[in-house]
């Protein structure tokens, strides 16, 4: 089983996506963190079906597990048998800010 690490980052990202929906609707922030928390999960089981980024992000490693019920990907780097969360990205949001993290 390899060892989940999320950047603080990530978890940032995750808690501020959370806290928006529980916003819009109460009760949609908790669903989001047990879809997040469900996809963590599937990485560390190694049962995730992890996609290649698009572009250069995934020519230099970067992948991605989708998340299906919110347009989120978990953005993860595969290192030294360690799989590093590196994103909690929108789909639509700002593409491609999280580059800079994949030296992390």
């Amino acid at each position: 089983m390899p060892k989940i690490k999320v950047l603080d980052a990530a978890a940032d990202e995750a808690v501020e996506a959370a806290a928006r929906y529980e916003l819009q609707q109460p009760g949609l922030g908790i669903d989001f963190e047990r879809a997040v928390d469900a996809a963590l999960d599937l990485l560390e089981e190694e049962f995730a079906p992890l996609v290649s980024m698009p572009g250069a992000a995934g020519t230099h490693g970067a992948k991605r597990i989708i998340l299906k019920r919110f347009p989120y990907d978990i953005v993860v780097k595969e290192r030294d048998g360690e799989i590093i969360a590196i994103a909690i990205a929108h789909h639509s949001r700002r593409p491609g800010y999280w580059r800079d993290r994949q030296s992390t």
